[in-house]
């Protein structure tokens, strides 16, 4: 990663991001995945992210949530730097102590729900309170039991994930995300590994959070429906680029870019 001689993100106002890509590049090798990305979130709001494959749509979460370093530019959470940390007046690449602290601000929840086997659905959600937020089991347990009831699976709280349905086990990894009480929750493809007559379990969830909570959000997806149904804003990416974006209604019924419009005719085909 290299360094720069940017210094912290100025905000003020009521409009300030709570997530900022600046100039960020990720390569792997000669391959270009994300190219000079700018990218600005506001706190509570819900940007969804679409595109064909290859157009660096997921690379996105994962620079966000620290799981890939960037080769260039600066990832901003909260106004301060996530990919980078301040030293003599300038910003230069973080180390791991500046990283796990930043990236506590960041939930995510993935296509294959990642719960620990040999835990109970409960034990799952406990499990970074307890060992990362340092709060004793009772606490643990009670935000937990909250958010499990919150997701529609209190009952199966005392089951191990094979027990669980697809549905079921993504609803406890949306319950364990947001037990480390993030301000930016992140979803990659969330609905994609699960039947179809149980999709509407999870995003009936994610749109209880949109409702109800005023999380800031970060989603990408290839299912165009929920998309335009749970966004406050759609960017459809492009080469590492965003190509296109606005509200919903904008980018689904009067796209302006050729490269948008052929997506999206293929999209509706397909269907």
């Amino acid at each position: 990663m290299q360094g720069t001689s940017a210094l912290p993100l100025k905000l003020s106002g009521d409009q300030k991001p709570i997530v900022s890509f600046r100039d960020v590049t990720k390569s792997y090798g000669s391959l270009v995945v994300l190219d000079e990305l700018n990218l600005d979130i506001a706190a509570g709001e819900t940007v969804t992210i679409i595109g064909p494959s290859g157009s660096g749509k997921t690379t996105v979460l994962r620079v966000l949530m620290t799981l890939d370093p960037i080769n260039d530019g600066c990832i901003y959470v909260d106004g301060q730097p996530l990919t980078h940390m301040e030293r003599n007046g300038r910003l230069v690449p973080a180390d791991q102590k500046h990283i796990r602290t930043k990236r506590s601000d960041i939930g995510i929840c993935f296509q294959h729900f990642n719960l620990f086997p040999h835990m109970t659905a409960l034990e799952n959600c406990m499990e970074g309170p307890v060992q990362v937020l340092k709060l004793t089991k009772s606490e643990a347990r009670d935000r937990c039991i909250e958010l499990l009831e919150m997701v529609g699976v209190l009952e199966k709280k005392d089951q191990h994930p094979s027990r669980l349905s697809g549905g079921q086990q993504q609803r406890v990894a949306i319950a364990r995300a947001l037990a480390m009480r993030p301000k930016v929750m992140l979803f990659d493809e969330v609905t994609s590994a699960l039947d179809p007559e149980v999709i509407g379990e999870v995003t009936q969830v994610i749109r209880k959070l949109v409702a109800e909570h005023n999380l800031t959000m970060l989603l990408v997806t290839h299912q165009m429906g929920f998309a335009r149904d749970i966004s406050d804003r759609v960017c459809f990416f492009y080469r590492g680029k965003i190509e296109e974006q606005g509200s919903p209604s904008e980018l689904f019924l009067n796209p302006t870019k050729e490269r948008t419009q052929q997506f999206l005719r293929a999209v509706k085909e397909a269907d």
